[in-house]
């Protein structure tokens, strides 16, 4: 937090003014009296320079446009979160269509997707269908995203991370 008016105990200041031209090196106490004399306060910018650098500024003015870029910069941000799509090695191709539609979905609002196949009893013996399914996936996906990570097994389950293209 800034520091203000009477609460700067330095004993001497380099004063910037409302406009931003440089008013000097002066005692707080001259740099308080000129904040009076205009109607502003006097706030301290960059307390580690030598000698401390103050502003004088409309402090309440200050405080509310910088909570109004916050409040902007929050509502802006979008926070990319992990879709996961979980398929079988026997998925027909209606359902595999759909799945991939969803995923092309999800990659469009700018979400990362996990897409995973899960083996069951004998199909572990044939986890290659398993790789097949993914890479087709990734492949009809390649147009609006990379994938992170090939496909590596982990337990019963193969899984891949497709994350949106960036555009540049």
């Amino acid at each position: 937090m800034h520091e203000l008016n009477e609460d700067i105990l330095d004993k001497e200041i380099r004063l910037i003014g409302a406009e931003g031209q440089q008013l000097g090196i002066m005692s707080s106490l001259e740099a308080l009296k000129i904040a009076d004399e205009q109607g502003l306060d006097l706030v301290k910018i960059s307390p580690q320079a030598v000698p401390p650098v103050c502003k004088l500024m409309n402090y309440g003015k200050f405080r509310f446009e910088q909570s109004k870029k916050e409040k902007e910069a929050r509502k802006n941000q979008h926070v990319v979160e992990i879709k996961e799509i979980r398929m079988s090695p026997g998925i027909d191709v209606g359902d595999f269509n759909t799945k991939l539609k969803n995923a092309q979905k999800f990659i469009a609002d700018g979400n990362r997707v996990k897409v995973s196949v899960r083996f069951r009893g004998r199909e572990m013996a044939h986890t290659d269908i398993g790789r097949d399914l993914l890479n087709q996936f990734a492949e009809q996906c390649a147009e609006v995203a990379n994938m992170d990570k090939s496909a590596k097994l982990e337990g019963r389950m193969m899984s891949i991370f497709l994350s949106p293209k960036t555009s540049k």
